[in-house]
């Protein structure tokens, strides 16, 4: 179990950033990201997320237009700008993902199960991202706002892959920022039935 201070780290004090320092995130921690959060449970062990780490200004300004006007400042501010995306045909892997299965032919019949189990699944990777990135020290910013049409155009035809949202991340400017917006309580959000 965690002690009180790794739960901190991941949950009860980590906060999403409104700004970022200039601090970069270097390509080797990228890789330790994905390391820890490639090892989170998915169905099947489907895998179907896909990352593209935008590091560099070329790759930013192909993503500007893509951004919702709320979100520029804060998408553009940070060192790194992750597409968390999804391969509709993640089943092509199963043999090797989960060998003596034989799920391919399962998913590879029914595109509205395999492009369910491709989004479900692809989400849940990139929130191990958001806990994998904490736990290496970075701040995450999750992003919903941008126009999925003109990313996958800009980044993800060639692979055929789908976007899902976007992950900024960094180090955060915690400066000026205000207090933690209320969460839900248990009562409010759970039921518990036997």
């Amino acid at each position: 179990m965690l002690d009180a201070s790794g739960l901190d780290l991941l949950f009860t004090k980590a906060r999403t950033p409104l700004r970022w320092t200039t601090r970069p995130v270097e390509e080797g921690t990228l890789r330790q990201v994905y390391n820890l959060a490639r090892m989170g449970p998915t169905s099947g062990n489907c895998s179907p997320a896909r990352i593209v780490f935008i590091t560099g200004s070329m790759g930013r300004e192909k993503l500007r237009p893509a951004l919702s006007a709320g979100n520029v400042n804060r998408v553009m501010g940070a060192p790194v700008i992750a597409i968390v995306a999804h391969d509709p045909l993640f089943f092509e892997q199963l043999p090797y993902l989960c060998p003596g299965e034989e799920l391919r032919a399962w998913f590879a019949a029914d595109v509205g199960l395999s492009e369910e189990t491709a989004f479900r699944n692809g989400t849940l990777q990139g929130a191990y991202m958001i806990m994998a990135a904490r736990a290496l020290g970075l701040d995450v910013l999750p992003v919903s706002g941008f126009d999925q049409s003109m990313v996958e155009d800009a980044f993800l035809v060639e692979q055929g892959w789908r976007a899902n949202f976007l992950l900024c991340l960094g180090y955060a400017d915690f400066d000026g920022l205000p207090e933690r917006a209320p969460r839900l309580e248990f009562d409010q959000a759970c039921r518990v039935v036997e």
